[in-house]
């Protein structure tokens, strides 16, 4: 078990995901000063969880988090006017939220946190089911228009999903907190039939549910 401060969002951050941050709630930019003050000792990185009741701004906004969330590993960091900043993330670890630290006495909410692990599964069925879903998304740009630049890694393709096709939260949540990569790639598979089906049944898709930034 670890402590690890957290950034609740409306969104859910996969690893190997990219999450531009626009700071300017004083909490969080105390996060962001915490995580920039420690970084000769310790990366700077802080755990994003999707907010399951509630809204990201005030202090009263957020009443329930999903039990899984990502590491987020600060790569830039620039000053605005204001008391204001923008920041860049890298996702990296999957982990699960066991409990809020009260005893922290941050202005932002720590908790302890389990890291977890990444199993594959299978291999070969792994194998199969990468090769079946990179065929769908192929359908899927052919149907849409568009033109999604996927990893090449299987583990990797199975988390691209989620930016691949236009997927709420809550969908988003289902893939990162799959047990392994089979299982993740079997949704994903599932989820991108079900946007096909959508798409061409409607004649156009919708965009990713990610804004440039997410203002907090």
């Amino acid at each position: 078990m670890a402590t690890l401060p957290l950034f609740p969002l409306g969104t859910v951050l996969m690893p190997g995901g990219r999450l531009p941050l626009q700071i300017f709630e004083p909490r969080y930019v105390r996060l962001l000063r915490d995580l920039l003050d420690g970084q000769d000792e310790r990366s700077p990185v802080f755990g994003v969880v999707a907010i399951r009741e509630g809204y990201e701004v005030g202090e009263e906004g957020v009443r329930a988090l999903h039990p899984i969330g990502c590491g987020a590993l600060l790569t830039q960091a620039a000053a605005l006017e204001g008391e204001r900043f923008l920041v860049v993330s890298e996702g990296t670890d999957r982990f699960r939220l066991d409990a809020i630290d009260e005893s922290a006495g941050t202005p932002y909410t720590t908790a302890r946190v389990t890291w977890l692990t990444e199993p594959d599964g299978d291999a070969a069925t792994v194998t199969l089911l990468a090769a079946r879903l990179r065929a769908e998304l192929a359908v899927f740009a052919a149907v849409t228009g568009t033109d999604p630049e996927l990893p090449a890694d299987d583990r990797a393709l199975a988390y691209a999903v989620s930016d691949a096709v236009s997927l709420d939260v809550a969908d988003r949540q289902r893939l990162l907190a799959s047990s392994d990569t089979e299982s993740r790639l079997r949704l994903g598979l599932e989820l991108v039939r079900r946007e096909r089906e959508f798409a061409a049944a409607l004649g156009a898709v919708a965009r990713p549910p990610i804004p440039p930034f997410s203002l907090n």
